[in-house]
């Protein structure tokens, strides 16, 4: 008698699975948090939003791309997830929105329990970490679609932004400040080229090179940075006009998009050093500037538009809560693009 298990589907593992991602969900979870006793739904209490005049909902969804086929390649899985709340929620707090709620979807040739376990894990810390709460997710097996150890996460967050005090172009002007915020490394963009410099390079991601503190695979591995929790913490002491998330396109591409049609950004390139890792792409992939600029974040994760009068005190904010930041440039008339001088 045929058996959706020979079709290679095993709803046992599944259902271990979800008991050993328990515990780490509920590390995520926020006092709104409603649960839904048959499972089907993440619930969520709107009367939080009463205390908002004009309250907007956000969303976000994205994923990590090919940074997963490192994860699989190592056979590490526990900080994946950091990196997909990160692409999500970072893109929700740039217009001031702080996240509430995100829920995942994981699609992969065979269920390992513990692996997905760590997945999740790695998600639910995510979320701990940005503040909100992980209410729901889907894992599908994909027999003959996918291999066995071959696996693809994708997630989508909401968040709440008060009218009033929504953030954007409308708010920059020229003589505003542009504050960089250190990435931790590469994040989540840019790795289908980062794996064929490794592929026509020769190198192996267990291999120690003398510009790096650790081993390749583990620096390619190293979690997004959340900027979430640091951005809603400045926008409550200085007057932030605008972020921009620095992701697909790189610094210039993206910090453009938060920019009106009047003005542009002029950025110094010398005000910062990017890791080492960016060196080391360059330098074995032989890339020249114009592509890893486009491509990477050569270390800028995140930036934020300030008055000229209140930099200095968001520098000060920013860098008390752990993370690097510096003035990046300023604000002047122009077009609409960001550039380096």
């Amino acid at each position: 008698m045929t058996s959706y298990a020979e079709a290679g589907v095993d709803i046992a593992a599944g259902e271990r699975a979800v008991e050993l991602m328990k515990s780490r969900v509920a590390r995520s979870r926020r006092p709104e948090v409603i649960d839904d006793p048959s499972g089907f739904a993440g619930l969520f209490d709107a009367s939080a939003f009463l205390r908002y005049r004009k309250p907007l909902l956000a969303t976000s969804t994205d994923g990590v791309g090919t940074k997963v086929m490192i994860a699989q390649r190592l056979d590490k899985h526990d900080t994946i997830g950091i990196d997909l709340v990160g692409m999500v929620v970072d893109d929700l707090v740039v217009c001031g929105a702080e996240p509430l709620f995100m829920t995942d979807y994981i699609a992969c040739g065979k269920v390992v329990p513990e692996r997905i376990a760590e997945i999740v894990g790695g998600i639910a810390e995510g979320c701990r970490i940005a503040g909100c709460a992980l209410i729901g997710g889907e894992t599908a097996e994909h027999p003959g679609a996918m291999k066995p150890d071959e696996y693809d996460l994708a997630g989508a967050g909401t968040g709440v932004v008060e009218a009033s005090e929504l953030l954007g172009p409308h708010r920059v002007v020229p003589g505003d400040v542009v504050l960089g915020m250190a990435s931790s490394g590469i994040h989540s963009n840019g790795y289908s080229l980062v794996r064929h410099i490794i592929a026509t390079a020769g190198l192996r991601l267990d291999q120690e090179l003398p510009e790096l503190s650790r081993t390749l695979g583990e620096e390619l591995l190293e979690p997004t940075r959340i900027y979430a929790p640091h951005c809603l913490a400045l926008t409550r002491e200085v007057d932030v006009h605008a972020f921009a998330h620095i992701t697909g396109g790189g610094l210039a591409a993206n910090l453009a998009r938060s920019l009106p049609a009047t003005a542009d950004a002029l950025l110094d390139r010398g005000s910062w050093t990017p890791p080492a890792i960016f060196q080391v792409l360059a330098g074995y992939g032989k890339v020249p500037q114009a592509e890893m600029d486009r491509t990477f974040n050569l270390g800028v994760g995140m930036c934020a538009i300030v008055p000229a009068d209140q930099a200095d005190r968001a520098v000060e904010l920013l860098n008390g809560q752990g993370v690097p930041t510096w003035v990046l440039g300023e604000v002047v008339p122009g077009s609409g693009e960001a550039r380096f001088r």
